[in-house]
């Protein structure tokens, strides 16, 4: 019985890095066979994954479903656009002024969420996104309004690379992807991380543990908009424009979506959802101007065929498959 367990877990393993290995290569070796468009494409799925996996630390690991996560988004997006335009300043001090701005508003932001859930929380993080927006909207002289600003150097031109196109662009987002998909993945399965886990499933059963549960909410808050800034940095320098649609309530609202389509609590799932809902958005509103109710009818019928996410529903399939032929 043993030995057979071991064999199983073992096959596991394998298939998961059969499977990993498989996406590395995809990932690395075929965008230079694509067009531009194509490149480019990649590019803003990874940029929203990136996203989409930040949140997925708040909804997924820790019960705290926001509605104003694109915040942190914008605000480090911003941050980059002012610092770069307005102030000719370099890469590094625009890239950590970026970040530190998404920890400041995930700490002063947090101070407001921390202690509420369930629909409370939603109620106030909605009122908080909206805040944000109504900010970058009425704060003409610091944000440009609706006009937004525009003119962000490009990635290259800014920190000297010397290559230049799309292509080199994206190698630097995947790279900026799997560095942060893999903090991600150790701060979830870290102590703390398992501790957010009880969090979510029982609050009244870790406090009576002695846990604080309302400091590890607040700091898995501010580390959710740190990597949710990163997300903002790499979207300036790739849109070289920022406007206060990044940060409204459809932002945050379609965000959400792409973390219960692909299935919360995953990591891999938020990826998985943010790649379809981009390349939906741009592939099929390049035909038809309802691509907003085809994209609401595909999110209805994977929340009926599939109402943990995408990735949960394979995932269940494949421990049904390996139950299957495990039998004797």
């Amino acid at each position: 019985m043993e030995e057979g367990k071991k064999i199983k877990h073992t096959t596991g393993t394998r298939n998961k890095l059969a499977g990993l290995v498989l996406v590395i290569a995809i990932l690395v070796g075929f965008p230079p066979l694509l067009s531009s468009y194509w490149v480019g494409l990649l590019t803003e799925m990874l940029i929203f994954a990136t996203l989409a996996m930040s949140l997925d630390i708040l909804v997924g690991y820790t019960g705290m479903p926001s509605l104003s996560h694109a915040g942190f988004f914008g605000v480090a997006a911003y941050t980059v656009a002012i610092l770069s335009t307005r102030h000719q300043a370099g890469f590094w001090l625009c890239l950590l002024g970026g970040i530190a701005m998404g920890v400041f508003a995930g700490a002063v932001l947090g101070l407001f969420v921390s202690h509420v859930k369930s629909v409370y929380f939603l109620m106030i993080t909605l009122a908080l996104g909206m805040v944000l927006w109504g900010l970058s909207y009425r704060w003409i002289p610091m944000t440009g309004g609706d006009n937004g600003i525009s003119g962000i150097p490009s990635l290259e031109a800014h920190t000297g690379l010397p290559l230049a196109g799309p292509l080199p662009f994206y190698y630097v987002t995947l790279f900026v992807f799997a560095l942060c998909g893999s903090l991600m993945a150790l701060f979830v399965s870290s102590p703390f991380g398992h501790t957010l886990k009880g969090i979510r499933e029982s609050e009244s059963r870790m406090s009576s543990l002695g846990v604080n549960t309302w400091l590890h909410r607040y700091l898995c808050y501010i580390v959710a908009g740190a990597f949710a800034s990163v997300a903002g940095i790499l979207w300036a320098y790739y849109n070289g424009f920022v406007s206060p649609s990044y940060l409204d309530l459809t932002a945050s609202v379609e965000l959400f979506f792409m973390v219960t389509l692909g299935g919360a609590g995953t990591l891999v799932g938020p990826a998985l959802g943010a790649g379809i809902i981009v390349f939906l958005k741009n592939f099929i509103s390049a035909y038809t101007d309802r691509w907003l109710l085809i994209l609401g009818t595909v999110y209805i019928l994977a929340i009926f065929f599939a109402p943990r996410g995408l990735w949960n529903r394979f995932l269940r399939k494949a421990r049904n498959r390996e139950r299957i032929t495990s039998r004797p």
